[in-house]
């Protein structure tokens, strides 16, 4: 009963936060002490979508806060006023070689952010120039992010393990004026030199005046370049008497990210420094919890959103914990020592490492102090119920499970963890506040307890205001607003319960339709992967030209497993039995192993378009993938097939 009057409650405030956008926002940045140094004219001014701006010249859609000026470092930076919190840590940083973690205080934060964007006005970066960075996950990245926003210049960042092509499909695109990036990294107990490839994106980006050399191996700074260490201990003061944080309108852009998307140039996304903002204060506040008695690690590279994501917990006066290192060196519970060994009370990963630390018959709350941690979160690809009831196994049963979904498009989750709602296994919590996520047919009829494509039929701050170098909004609007106009359509597969829970089934675009019936990929390796000799799964349904429809389901085996007739067999009964016999593939392929994006997701698209007969060349860009090999494999199997 106590469950059900809480998701009563839950629902009936989602229900007003999606129905009354301007009080609900108002109400979120009232709960924040957002710090307008010029008040808003209004709070949605234009209740449209984004995408309007393609049916009228004139306006832009979705016109949140009018008028508006602040500053989202300026929130950050706040919580170094309190001279209770000065002394605090806002940073605690581990990589592979450390043995405790290294605290950045508030107090230090703040002097540094302020140091390096002194440094950068001096070399006359200011508001709407672009910052790159090429940095893993340590504190620098955090530092030349805020003092970025602090100057109103925008950023965007890779990391390091991109190749020189994969930086200069997204690079390129912003034409930056600053290149901040490290000599190289440590990843897998190994120093990785990046020297060179530096070098190779300083020739190719010749809109650069600023070059700065963070030696993370203990390189000299190149020629031409300047020292991290020289610009972030110089004077922390304006000498000109004007505000150290430029008070920017409420749609400035704050940053650009990437789309992860495999064909083409990546989308370059816009997103503004108010949307982020009032976004952000509402996921980890409201959604997760967040506060000053937390420290939050999400392990995260700085190329995925979630890395965004995680600096969103200074924002609410968190401790955020960066890690630049492998999640499997030394063993498989490397971030599992992390979290201990840091006092971690939030701690995010990816379902895949879930997987891997169950395959890997880890005991973490049995072998490690947890005893801090009250939420795990989880995302990059739907968690299946093995993954849930191996939390509630091995690391706590008292633990909050949030698994979330959203995007890079959004920077945010759509649907996630609700502090107040119980966890059903298999199924994400709730839409989250202010989100309008609805589930849709293919004519736009809402669905409930059947899977259709997840929709968002109101505006969220967050959401871009465009992509970069996209006049016209052809390339925006496609991405997102073609399949049902005015509405936001996401591309993945979800099913709404009635009891308002969310299912996510994976992509849309990669969609299986056998006899009619549209199934989830991401169902077939929830079965699949339970099976210890499965480490990797991957389904494509494929139309063929004489009407047939062919569904191969490829895996990587486990070490010393063998795919005979057994295995093949237990794969088939699996999934006949705990899905349906339209699951069953029909055929069962070893492969050495899977392609997938530079933020590990698997690819089932592109894959799909070369068995078709397309081109590698054309079914995918191959700066966008982290191991092009093997595709070969794909391209190969199709010339077999057509002998």
């Amino acid at each position: 009963a106590d469950d059900q009057q809480a998701a009563q409650r839950y629902a009936d405030l989602h229900a007003w936060s999606t129905a009354d956008l301007d009080r609900f926002w108002t109400a979120v940045t009232q709960w924040f002490d957002v710090r307008f140094s010029q008040a808003p004219e209004a709070v949605l001014a234009d209740p449209r979508m984004p995408d309007a701006v393609l049916a009228d010249e004139h306006r832009t859609g979705s016109q949140w806060f009018p008028g508006a000026r602040l500053n989202y470092a300026e929130h950050v930076l706040r919580h170094s006023e309190d001279p209770a919190h000065a002394d605090q840590p806002a940073i605690l940083h581990l990589d592979e070689a450390s043995e405790h973690p290294a605290a950045t205080t508030w107090a230090e934060l703040r002097r540094q952010v302020l140091a390096l964007a002194a440094a950068l006005r001096a070399q006359g970066i200011g508001p709407h120039d672009r910052v790159a960075a090429y940095l893993p996950n340590i504190p620098q990245a955090v530092i030349a992010l805020l003092a970025t926003n602090a100057i109103g210049a925008v950023w965007t960042s890779c990391a390091p393990d991109f190749g020189a092509r994969s930086v200069l499909d997204r690079f390129q695109q912003l034409e930056p004026d600053v290149l901040i990036a490290v000599d190289g990294y440590h990843y897998g107990g190994k120093a990785h030199d990046r020297t060179d490839v530096v070098a190779e994106l300083r020739r190719e980006l010749p809109s650069l005046r600023t070059v700065v050399h963070v030696p993370l191996l203990g390189g000299p700074a190149p020629e031409g370049a300047l020292d991290w260490a020289d610009l972030v201990s110089g004077p922390a003061q304006r000498s000109d008497g004007e505000t150290e944080f430029a008070q920017l309108p409420f749609d400035h852009p704050l940053w650009v990210l990437y789309s992860s998307g495999t064909t083409g140039l990546p989308k370059p996304i816009v997103q503004s420094q108010g949307g982020i903002l009032v976004e952000h204060l509402k996921q980890v506040g409201l959604q997760l919890g967040l506060g000053p008695q937390d420290r939050f690690f999400w392990f995260t590279s700085t190329g995925w959103m979630m890395w965004n994501f995680l600096v969103a917990g200074l924002l609410v006066g968190s401790t955020i914990v960066t890690y630049d290192g492998s999640p499997g060196h030394p063993d498989a519970g490397a971030l599992w020592s992390v979290t201990a060994r840091t006092g971690t009370t939030v701690f995010g990963t990816s379902a895949a490492y879930i997987g891997a630390s169950r395959k890997a018959g880890l005991h973490p709350g049995r072998d490690l102090d947890l005893s801090a941690v009250r939420c795990i979160g989880t995302t990059g690809s739907p968690l299946p119920p093995d993954g849930f009831r191996w939390i509630y196994d091995e690391v706590s049963a008292d633990v909050w499970l949030a698994s979330v979904s959203g995007g890079t498009d959004v920077c945010s989750c759509f649907v996630g963890g609700v502090p107040t709602l119980p966890v059903h296994l298999g199924e994400i919590q709730a839409p989250c506040l202010g989100a309008a996520v609805e589930s849709w047919d293919v004519d736009g009829h809402p669905l409930t307890d059947a899977v259709g494509e997840l929709v968002v039929t109101k505006p969220l701050p967050s959401m871009p205001t465009g992509f970069w170098n996209d006049p016209d909004g052809t390339r925006f609007h496609d991405s997102y607003f073609d399949m049902y106009p005015g509405i936001w359509r996401h591309g993945d597969w979800i099913t709404v319960t009635s009891r308002g829970t969310v299912v996510i089934h994976g992509r849309s675009d990669s969609t299986l339709n056998r006899q009619g019936v549209r199934m989830g990929s991401s169902d077939i390796y929830e079965v699949v992967e339970r099976l210890p000799e499965i480490a990797e799964s991957l389904v494509i349904g494929l139309e063929e030209p004489d009407g047939g429809y062919w569904m191969p389901l490829f895996v990587v085996l486990a070490p010393g497993a063998e795919l005979d007739d057994d295995l093949i067999g237990r794969i088939r009964t699996s999934l006949r039995t705990e899905l349906s016999p339209r699951h069953v593939p029909d055929e069962v392929i070893a492969v050495r192993g899977l392609p997938h994006t530079l933020t590990g997701k698997r690819i089932e698209v592109p894959v799909k378009r070369i068995l078709s007969g397309t081109p590698l060349e054309k079914a995918v860009n191959p700066g966008s993938v982290d191991d092009i090999d093997h595709l070969r494999f794909f391209e190969q199997l199709r010339a077999d097939r057509q002998a």
